[in-house]
């Protein structure tokens, strides 16, 4: 075998499984936003079907929950029924919200009338605040204080192990 062949086999090689090897345990979707441990983006949107407005600065003295979804989106689909548990779980100390990111309300409704709703859906016209927010993909779930800022970030359908994790650190954040 030719040594130089070899040699440039492995320094092709062994950055990759070193840099695989680092990434082990880390989980993919634990996202370190520059947003957490600074105040949320403000936001008003108005809510699916009764039009009612619901600002950020409204949810301020309770912690939230704000969600990030589409009708589309099947891991969303798959999220949607863990949210609404956890929404009747928790929603006594923590205010539930999801903000609907590139959707039509009327599959909104329809969405909403198949897998039921435990908490406020609103419509984000145009994806402001998902680019307020820097939302790269859904489903993306923010943790949010009582007093407004993001204490955590997770991208990804989550389970109810999970949202029973970032929820108790969001209550001990207080």
């Amino acid at each position: 075998m030719n040594k130089k062949v070899l040699v440039a086999g492995l320094v092709l090689v062994v950055p990759l499984i070193a840099l695989f090897a680092v990434s082990f345990g880390n989980d993919p979707h634990a996202v370190r936003s520059p947003l957490i441990g600074k105040k949320a983006p403000p936001f008003t949107l108005v809510t699916v079907g009764d039009r009612q407005t619901v600002s950020l600065e409204a949810l301020r003295g309770k912690p939230a929950v704000v969600n990030f979804w589409a009708t589309w989106c099947e891991p969303c689909k798959m999220e949607h029924g863990v949210l609404t548990r956890g929404a009747r779980l928790f929603g006594d100390q923590v205010q539930f919200v999801g903000v609907v990111y590139d959707d039509k309300e009327e599959a909104i409704t329809a969405f909403l009338d198949r897998y039921g709703s435990g908490y406020p859906a609103l419509i984000d016209t145009g994806g402001k605040t998902a680019i307020a927010y820097g939302v790269t993909g859904v489903p993306e779930t923010f943790f949010i204080d009582a007093s407004g800022t993001i204490v955590s970030k997770y991208a990804g359908p989550l389970t109810p192990d999970l949202l029973s994790k970032h929820v108790r650190e969001l209550l001990e954040a207080k």
